[in-house]
């Protein structure tokens, strides 16, 4: 067993689960979206990116572009929440908050097919 295996992919895998831990829930109720979640499923999800950088097969670029289309929507999430609760006047409002939701979505499907690939890569490499 190679332990920067084993790190590269447990970084993956808790990018996907804190990034679902985020999105579960009624996608217009702030209450069920913790904005310290959020911003974990940020750091996780950079180092993943930071962790892939050393990849130089095809399935490597692969991880890296859903690993950089996962920051960037984690990121404008962010910056959504932080303009919505801190710049607007209507603050953090359903709507704006299905909006977070949104993105944070489309990172959860992006870290989903990291691990995907991640899998297909092993199984294939065993064999």
């Amino acid at each position: 067993m190679h332990p920067e295996k084993v790190i590269f992919a447990f970084f993956i895998v808790l990018a996907l689960t804190l990034n679902f831990g985020f999105f579960i829930g009624e996608h217009d109720d702030p209450a069920h979206h913790n904005v310290y979640e959020l911003f974990a499923a940020i750091v996780i999800n950079l180092i993943a990116t930071i962790l892939k950088l050393g990849e130089r097969t095809q399935v490597g670029a692969v991880l890296l572009a859903t690993s950089l289309v996962a920051v960037l929507q984690l990121l404008i999430a962010a910056l959504v929440w932080g303009i919505a609760a801190h710049v607007s006047e209507a603050g953090l409002t359903p709507e704006a908050t299905t909006a977070i939701v949104s993105l944070a979505g489309g990172a959860m499907l992006a870290n989903f097919i990291s691990v995907t690939l991640l899998v297909i890569d092993t199984v294939r490499f065993n064999r």
